[in-house]
């Protein structure tokens, strides 16, 4: 394949490469409460009859390198033990490159692998994983390919975050207190107290849509946040990505809004919006989008839909 294939996000069909299966795992996803999973999770993969090899995960640059380098060396497939982070550091190797990927949801957030298809129960992701190396099946899916203004790239599977919920993440990831859960919590409350419409500029295929909003996102798969669905009729297998915007509205409208996202209803609110396009731009000032809920670009980004740029083991 070559490096001009990957960036175009096309990727050969048919069976998992011959190679042995690498494995991200993740210890401090879902807060720990998956930390004894891992030896069942390579039992069960190695019973697929294939070398299994336990990836460096000390630190994120460390397992970020540790993919590239199993893709690179010819790795049939690369399987994440961990939520939406780990999934998304891993989607930086092997968008694109032909090796089979299988996320095995064991985060606070698992929206990659739910809108996917994969079961919620980690062990029963890693028996459909399993089968399919036994089965040499792999099923195309799409991703979003993000583009910032000095050229990076980066890639995303569930949910980009350029509203609000980037400013939350934002503003938690500066504090140092609270720790846990409530620094987001109070990020939400001085965010909340902030709260002002930015003016957006979205070009959809092309089109161009200006708005003044306060909650921009734009998804390949319907949810984010473990299961907040904010762009509900998303589909990983369309070849398009869905947009959902809010307009100018205000504190009290937006904490009546958040809870319905979780229902996939808030769409029904006539300040909500949504669109369907393969390429989107999304400008505005002051505002870092985050991705499967990791930190990605500043904007402005283009963000492209690209057809079967991974193929998942299902």
């Amino acid at each position: 394949m070559t490096a001009d294939d990957q960036l175009s996000g096309s990727v050969p069909a048919g069976r998992p490469r011959d190679g042995q299966v690498a494995v991200l795992a993740n210890p401090t996803a879902g807060r720990g409460r998956y930390r004894g999973l891992l030896p069942a999770v390579l039992e069960r993969l190695g019973s697929a009859g294939r070398p299994v090899r336990l990836l460096d995960a000390e630190n994120a640059a460390r397992a970020a390198a540790a993919c590239r380098a199993a893709v690179a060396e010819g790795a049939a497939a690369l399987v994440t033990v961990g939520g939406d982070g780990t999934v998304h550091l891993a989607l930086q190797a092997v968008a694109g490159s032909g090796v089979a990927f299988g996320p095995v949801p064991a985060g606070t957030g698992n929206d990659f692998a739910a809108g996917t298809g994969f079961p919620a129960d980690p062990l029963g992701a890693v028996d459909v994983i399993a089968a399919a190396l036994v089965a040499g099946r792999t099923r195309p899916a799409d991703l979003a390919r993000m583009t910032g203004a000095d050229g990076t790239v980066r890639w995303y599977g569930a949910v980009l975050a350029a509203g609000f919920d980037a400013l939350v993440n934002e503003r938690a990831n500066r504090m140092s207190w609270p720790r846990g859960p409530r620094r987001y919590d109070l990020a939400i409350l001085v965010e909340l107290a902030r709260l002002r419409p930015r003016r957006y500029l979205l070009r959809l295929d092309g089109e161009p849509v200006e708005v003044d909003g306060v909650l921009v996102a734009v998804g390949n798969c319907p949810s984010y946040g473990g299961g907040m669905r904010i762009c509900p009729t998303a589909d990983p297998a369309d070849g398009l990505l869905d947009v959902v915007y809010a307009g100018p509205v205000g504190r009290a409208t937006l904490v009546r809004i958040k809870p319905r996202v979780y229902r996939g209803s808030h769409l029904d609110h006539p300040m909500l919006h949504t669109r369907r396009a393969r390429t989107i731009e999304l400008v505005a000032e002051d505002i870092v989008g985050y991705a499967d809920g990791e930190r990605a670009l500043p904007l402005p980004v283009t963000v492209t839909a690209v057809p079967g740029a991974v193929r998942l083991l299902r």
